[in-house]
């Protein structure tokens, strides 16, 4: 059995995969996968991430987490999202670097099915955003409290990724960038749900709905209908046109407020940024989805 988590990171999803995911329920379960609610499997893997701490479970155990969180009769792939599974967003800051713990807690994981073909999925985040969003959540304190004292210019992808991969050896690990999700958003759910692309998608227009102005939507769909063959290719080119024509710009700019920083800083963050996601798209180990 296949079994995929997608792990965030915070501020990326808003539960998106998952509200895109149960509304394609019933072909998936027709083809032997399940997508598993937070609500259904957060408590039964708390538990058991807790009595574990870190070791496998048994099958036994792996039995009793898979009646309890399952719909289904004998899935061949389950799927779970939640950002949670990294941990509080607070701790994503350390002294130690970007989700230092990250690699340990993907890990543990996948100790709850070492029988399982165990899969993760991640998309990144430019650390300024991160950041921000970060100090928009409960219990994140200042922006002093929450770095403290640690260089925002030292948060690196880079490191955490293999931090990961050193962690989880010969697991899949897919990542993309949070700022091309409009773009390849059907992409992302039909690889984590291995639905084919002549599969119609539900919802696949979702987080495009989220951005753009209602005519936005009814470009993309006309623009679409009158493909007499439509293409990864030339859905991104639809999506990319509506986008630059239509987009809410309440939604797509991210106001910065940062105590200390300068647009220098941005800058020089989003460069570092762009630097560690050219090198961490070339690592053996990685799949990473590009628009």
């Amino acid at each position: 059995m296949q079994v995929v988590f997608h792990c965030g990171a915070h501020g990326t999803d808003l539960y998106r995969m998952v509200k895109t995911l149960l509304q394609n329920r019933d072909w998936l379960l027709h083809h032997g996968i399940e997508p598993v609610t937070p609500n259904r499997h957060r408590e039964v893997f708390n538990e058991a991430l807790a009595a574990l701490r870190g070791g496998c479970a048994t099958p036994e155990m792996e039995q009793v987490m898979l009646d309890a969180i399952l719909d289904s009769d004998h899935p061949q792939r389950i799927i779970c999202s939640t950002p949670t599974f990294l941990g509080r967003a607070t701790r994503a800051i350390s002294a130690e670097g970007l989700y230092a713990s990250a690699g340990d807690k993907m890990a543990a994981l996948a100790n709850l099915f070492p029988s399982g073909e165990v899969e993760f999925f991640l998309a990144l985040k430019n650390p300024a955003t991160l950041l921000s969003f970060i100090l928009t959540q409960e219990g994140s304190g200042s922006y002093g409290e929450l770095m403290g004292g640690v260089d925002p210019e030292s948060l690196r992808w880079g490191p955490a990724i293999r931090r990961m991969l050193a962690a989880l050896p010969g697991r899949r690990l897919v990542l993309w960038c949070h700022e091309d999700t409009s773009l390849i958003w059907p992409e992302v759910v039909r690889r984590i749900s291995t639905m084919p692309a002549d599969v119609p998608l539900k919802a696949g227009l979702q987080i495009l709905g989220d951005i753009l102005h209602p005519d936005g939507i009814s470009m993309i769909r006309d623009a679409m209908a009158q493909e007499e063959r439509l293409t990864v290719a030339s859905r991104r080119r639809i999506f990319a046109a509506a986008l630059e024509r239509y987009a809410r710009p309440d939604q797509i700019e991210v106001e910065l407020n940062l105590p200390g920083w300068t647009q220098q800083r941005v800058d020089r963050v989003t460069a570092a940024y762009e630097a560690d996601i050219a090198e961490i798209a070339a690592l053996p180990g990685v799949e990473f989805l590009t628009p």
